[in-house]
This record gives structure tokens, sequence and C-alpha cells, in this order.
């Protein structure tokens, strides 16, 4: 086994090569790896399956889904790529230019990032979309998976290699760490003059641990305690669509509803119509409704606890809260919100712009799901996650995220 230190001095290697790669020859690339994980499917599954057999009974069912993997999830993994291969290049792009008085033409240009290092759980997904935008950024990856989904991902990553090398290009452009132990991920935390960013992408231990403890620039990303307020002037039909897709459609992923505000005018007509929709009507998977006693006088459910409303479930379960006005549902927000993705469905314009003027959050919505908050949804072809701090890059990171800046200056001779 190859210690995390030669994979990561591998990956520094692998630099130089990156930085004389036209974006003709990225794309190409990028087009062979998608072929090659589309081929490699039958061996993607073998693998996928033992790393299933091995988590039954470790893990939630919806975190059983997050970890698995069919042939159709492999060919929108596939897609992904092809997509981030139709984006326009970053690199080199010119974001500012000043003519300055002494004749100095001062451009400031997208460079780089050069090795960057992403530390994730359970999705084998993650490895072919962070291998791709990497890539098209211009820079080595580092990926560092769970031990749940090591044998998926180095499956992916071994199709991945095969598209490099059909391209001519080498395999340490994509690496995966070996060993899955804590030890492995707080070297490449403190990986200084080896890692260039580092993204972690799971729950919220994995990210505080890194934020906490990196000595290398990291962005945190991830923790989803998604909030809907339904306004005392909503449209009760599309709040209903609204709430049961941000909770129900995939409750696993950070951009899923956890906590349901309702104004207090509309929760008489609203929660017994929710309750029908996400409890009665779903024999499969009904969503445990866990209420604030204002919303208990209305429904039946369970007692929400004062954790509840600072809980990311990552399940079929929902923190309901009745309030009095927008101001009481901004300020719930401000205090329990993780500034991931937040909506409001209403048909009060003024109601909608406050909310989205206030709330201060990654993606704010009006009258949307907050599960639309996906780098492939907001045309990025994919993301490496989903940033909620402000400092260099926020929301869904994509390509353009992946990049930093340099000042590239033409004189004709000028001193100072």
């Amino acid at each position: 086994m190859r210690t995390t230190g030669e994979i990561l001095a591998e990956a520094q290697r692998g630099r130089a090569c990156l930085s004389r790669l036209t974006t003709e020859k990225k794309n190409e690339a990028l087009l062979a790896m998608a072929e090659a994980l589309v081929a490699r499917t039958p061996e993607i599954l073998a693998a996928n399956a033992v790393d299933l057999q091995a988590a039954r009974g470790r893990i939630s069912e919806v975190m059983l889904d997050r970890l698995a993997l069919t042939a159709d999830r492999i060919a929108g993994m596939a897609q992904g790529i092809r997509d981030v291969a139709a984006l326009p290049d970053p690199v080199g792009e010119t974001v500012e230019r000043l003519a300055r008085p002494n004749g100095l033409i001062i451009e400031k240009k997208r460079s780089p990032m050069g090795v960057i290092a992403i530390i994730y759980e359970s999705r084998p997904n993650v490895t072919s979309d962070a291998a791709a935008l990497c890539l098209k950024a211009g820079s080595v990856c580092v990926l560092r998976c769970g031990r749940e989904a090591h044998g998926s991902a180095a499956a992916v990553v071994s199709a991945l290699r095969e598209g490099l090398a059909a391209a001519g290009l080498p395999g340490e452009l994509v690496n995966l760490v070996e060993d899955t132990s804590r030890a492995s991920a707080a070297e490449i935390m403190q990986a200084n003059g080896l890692v260039d960013l580092l993204i972690p992408r799971g729950g919220a231990g994995l990210i505080r641990a890194c934020v906490e403890n990196a000595t290398v620039p990291c962005v945190q990303t991830g923790t989803g305690i998604c909030h809907v307020y339904v306004d005392r002037d909503a449209d009760l039909e599309m709040a209903l669509r609204i709430v049961e897709n941000a909770k129900t459609s995939r409750p696993s992923v950070c951009n899923a509803e956890e906590v349901l505000l309702v104004h207090r005018e509309a929760a008489a007509d609203f929660l017994p119509r929710l309750r029908e929709r996400l409890v009665t009507a779903r024999a499969e998977h009904p969503v445990e409704l866990r209420l604030d006693p204002r919303a208990a006088a209305f429904i039946p459910g369970s007692p929400a606890g004062e954790a509840d409303f600072d809980t990311e479930f990552l399940d079929y379960i929902l923190a309901v809260k009745v309030v009095d006005s927008l101001e009481e549902a901004v300020a719930h927000i401000a205090a329990h919100s993780t500034h991931h993705s937040e909506a409001i469905v209403t048909r009060d314009g003024a109601a909608a712009e406050r909310f989205t003027r206030e709330v201060d959050s990654a993606a704010v919505y009006v009258n949307a799901s907050t599960r639309f908050t996906d780098g492939g949804e907001f045309g990025m072809g994919c993301e490496m996650g989903i940033s909620t701090q402000k400092l260099h890059a926020r929301g869904p990171m994509g390509l353009r995220e992946l990049c930093t800046w340099k000042y590239v200056i033409h004189g004709n001779g000028q001193v100072r």
C-alpha cells in the first residue's frame, strides 16, 4: 500500500504536466474518462456491491442509498464529466483588465490552485465529479474517501486513469488515498506545501475536524440545516409540492429540507394537508414530523426536542415550527441555519424581497425547492461541494471556484 505522503508527492509531480495542457487536450481526456467509466460499469458495480454488503447494518438505509451505484447513476456520472468538458475553460480567463496612466496593462487572470485534496464520505459519485472539475480547472486532485466507499471509489479511479492513459496523460493527475484511517485524513489536513486547497464533503463531524485541524487552506462546505418558510400569503398547493420535494426526493443529501416554518395564519389549513401528504399517503417512507407545541395543536406527531431545530437529520424526519411573522421566521433561520439553502413560499412580492435580503445563506429561494442547490442544476456541469463560508467561494463550487488569480502585467520598459 502506498503511503499518503507518497501519493501527495506524486500529485505534486503531476502539476507540471497539467500546466502545459491546452483546453482541447483537457477536454479530450475528460471525454475519454467518461467513456472508460461507462465501459467499466460492471467492475464498478461489482466493487460497489461489496461495499454495500459490508455497510449493511452499520449505516442507515438512506445512507446506503448515498453509497449505492446503479448503471444509471454511473451513466449520470459519465454525463457529468461530459458536461464539464463542454464548459468554458476558466484557466487563463481575464477577469479584469486595467490600463494605467504610465502605460502598464494589468490583467487579473484565473489560475489553477495546483493540488486540491477532497476528503469525503460515502458518495462514490463525488470521485468522478471531483476528478473532472479539478482536471478542467488545471489542478491535480487527491481523493480521500470514507472506508465504506473505498472499493467503489478505487474502481471509479481505475476507470478514470484508464481514460487518462487513452488520452496520453499520466494517471497521477487523479489520485486516491489508500489509507482510510483518521491518520491519513490528519496528514492531508496538515500537508503544507503539498496541498494547495482542502475541501471536505460530508457530515458536520468531518467538516468540523477539517476546519479545526487543517493547516492548509480549507473551504467549509456541506452541512445543510435547510429551511422552508410557508408565508401567510403562500399558495398552499405549491407549498405542499415544494416541501414534499425538498424533504423526500433524496433526504440524505445536504440540500434536503430539515426544518419547516409555517406562519400561524396558514397553519390550520396547511399542516393537516402536509401530514396527509408526508405521512398518511407515504406508506413506504412516511416522514416523522417533530412538532413544536404550536404545530402540535393542529396535527399529531412527535414532540420536537431542543436539538431538533439544530440537526441535519439526513433522513425522513422534519422539524416543524409555527411562527407569528416573517420577522420571526428570519430570526429563527439566523439562529439555527448552517447558511446553506433556505426558501420562502409566498405570493407577496415584498415579503419575498425582504426574505432574500435578510436571510444570510449561500442560496435563498423564492417559491422553489432547496433541492436545486447543486452544481449541475446551476449549469456548472457538476460541483465540488456547496461552500457555506464567505471567503473565496460561496454556494456550489464549479470550475471558476476551483481557481485562484494571478496578475499579469505588460509594460514597455517602465520602472518605478
